[in-house]
């Protein structure tokens, strides 16, 4: 398996067809919030699944202000290879497919293991409720994950914009940044509590990632669509942000692995990073005119 291509989305049916394969490893990463956890995934999982709580085992890590940082290296390391995930594995991340919500959990999990350096990545095609409307095999016996492994995990920059990074494309350009949040954040009419002010980058740009998923299908909509949705992003580098780096992983996802997009970064320190500093400028109102 390890030469083959991974696509980005893989179909319910397709993988149902490639389970108990050697180096598959398919991750059901529901919790609370985003699917029901543990519980949700002892009620009923793709048979051979292994599970881990996005919110409870560590995905992201807060450093002061920050709080969705991509954790450090040997966090990242211990996680991976907590679940006896390899490089040469074959990774399917398991969504619950149930809102816009867990899509930008699962997305954020995609991101982190590209950015941890890992290739051979999917992501299920309308997640869990997907694979229950197939009418696929149902499994309610845990499984646990294989045997601990030592994961080298290798940063891949191309993937992750710094706090350095934003502030120059704020200053000089150089980029176009994506407001993954909804038009009332954007404008600054509405703040999250883990933004210190409300605004947005200035100079950005609004593409909501909720927009992008389809309640009837589980998932994304169809290409078309996305290319329009995501027409405001333009055709250079881009570097997608939010209040916490989690529903900037849709827009991220999207662009990067859907539309097949080069040079797409995600800030993951966000708007909780950025506005913890009162002399970084923050922008509120209509968009700018360019």
């Amino acid at each position: 398996m390890s030469t083959e291509t991974a696509p980005a989305l893989i179909a319910p049916a397709e993988l149902a067809k490639r389970l108990g394969q050697p180096g598959l490893v398919v991750l059901d990463i529901r919790s609370a919030g985003y699917g029901g956890g543990r519980a949700a995934y002892d009620a009923g999982h793709i048979p051979g699944a292994i599970h881990s709580d996005y919110v409870a085992d560590g995905w992201r890590q807060q450093k002061g202000a920050a709080a969705g940082l991509l954790p450090d290296s040997d966090r990242l390391s211990t996680l991976f290879g907590g679940l006896g995930i390899t490089p040469e594995s074959w990774v399917v991340v398991v969504p619950a497919g149930m809102s816009s919500g867990d899509f930008s959990v699962a997305a954020r999990i995609f991101w982190t293991f590209r950015a941890a350096g890992h290739r051979r990545l999917s992501m299920l095609d309308g997640g869990w409720e997907a694979w229950v409307a197939a009418g696929l095999p149902v499994a309610t016996e845990p499984t646990e994950p294989p045997a601990r492994t030592e994961y080298p995990v290798r940063l891949a920059p191309d993937v992750r914009a710094t706090l350095d990074e934003v502030e120059r494309v704020v200053a000089d350009g150089g980029a176009t940044l994506v407001d993954s949040r909804g038009p009332k954040s954007f404008a600054g009419e509405e703040k999250s509590p883990q933004a210190a002010r409300a605004g947005r980058l200035p100079g950005s740009v609004n593409v909501e990632g909720a927009q992008a998923f389809d309640a009837e299908r589980h998932g994304l909509k169809g290409r078309p669509e996305l290319e329009t949705l995501f027409a405001p992003a333009g055709e250079g580098p881009v570097i997608s942000f939010c209040n916490t780096g989690q529903a900037a992983a849709t827009d991220w996802f999207v662009l990067s692995e859907v539309l097949g997009r080069p040079d797409v970064k995600l800030y993951d320190g966000s708007m909780s990073e950025w506005t913890a500093d009162p002399a970084r400028p923050v922008e509120t109102g209509p968009a700018k005119p360019t």
